[in-house]
């Protein structure tokens, strides 16, 4: 297995690349190039580097953007029109990420992480937007997840087929066009779904799952659940917040043990 590089590291890497070749590509960034790993884009490419500084919230006025503490991004980007909402989990899956939402024609809104998610795409790999990817097969439930999530679902499904639960793992890169088809054939054939993201219960991934399949099966959501986010590691904060496989795992034997599943 490759070494885990986190997001932001191959974000800073393919913008350098296709700021090689486009010159249409600026970056706009709040004294945190050092932060996103666009200090590099800035030093080559400086005239089209815009530093707002500490005035985050014109940013939105120069550029799309959000702040640092991104517990509802996805539920705002998802309800604007005609915008394309993408949460990519590793490292392979960033990079293709960031050469599709350049290629794409409209906006895009690209969500990235600080923590590294295991390796889970070979470099050949297509990546397409509104695609959703099976990393695991399962009949008993899906998990569904996003970004650095992708790697916390694969443990739980690990930590589930030890106790006889057989979990299916879906990578969902695309918020938006979601992939309704996988979404469906997950719940005719699993009996229950469970999504798990780094964002509030609202708006997100627990949301657009819900609204493709109301009626066909149960959905659980992992979130953070109406309460303000902080700042701090990533890996404490997802640890208070309840982001962890083993919140996973007791979801899914919760939700058995209530419909008599198991």
């Amino acid at each position: 297995m490759k070494a885990i590089v986190a997001p932001r590291d191959i974000f800073g890497q393919t913008l350098m690349e296709i700021g090689a070749v486009n010159e249409r590509l600026f970056v706009v960034n709040a004294d945190l190039s050092g932060a996103t790993k666009t200090d590099k884009f800035r030093a080559r490419f400086g005239e089209r580097f815009i530093n707002v500084g500490i005035s985050e919230q014109n940013m939105a006025g120069v550029a799309a953007g959000a702040t640092h503490q991104s517990l509802d991004d996805l539920a705002l980007m998802r309800a604007l029109p005609n915008m394309t909402v993408l949460a990519p989990s590793d490292q392979v899956e960033t990079r293709k990420a960031v050469l599709k939402a350049v290629e794409h024609k409209g906006p895009v809104y690209l969500r990235i992480g600080r923590m590294g998610c295991p390796v889970f795409f070979r470099e050949d790999t297509e990546f397409e937007i509104g695609k959703a990817y099976v990393l695991k097969e399962g009949t008993d439930v899906t998990l569904i997840a996003h970004g650095s999530m992708v790697g916390v679902i694969y443990e739980a499904a690990l930590l589930l087929e030890k106790k006889g639960v057989q979990a299916r793992v879906v990578d969902m890169p695309t918020l938006k066009p979601i992939d309704e088809a996988t979404i469906i054939r997950s719940a005719q054939e699993t009996k229950v779904i469970v999504t798990a993201e780094d964002h509030f219960l609202y708006g997100g991934l627990y949301s657009a799952v819900c609204e493709v399949v109301a009626g066909l099966t149960p959905v659980r959501g992992i979130a953070v659940r109406d309460r303000f986010g902080e700042s701090g590691a990533p890996e404490e904060l997802f640890k208070k917040y309840g982001l962890t496989a083993e919140k996973v795992v007791e979801e899914v034997i919760h939700v058995f043990n209530k419909s008599g599943v198991v």
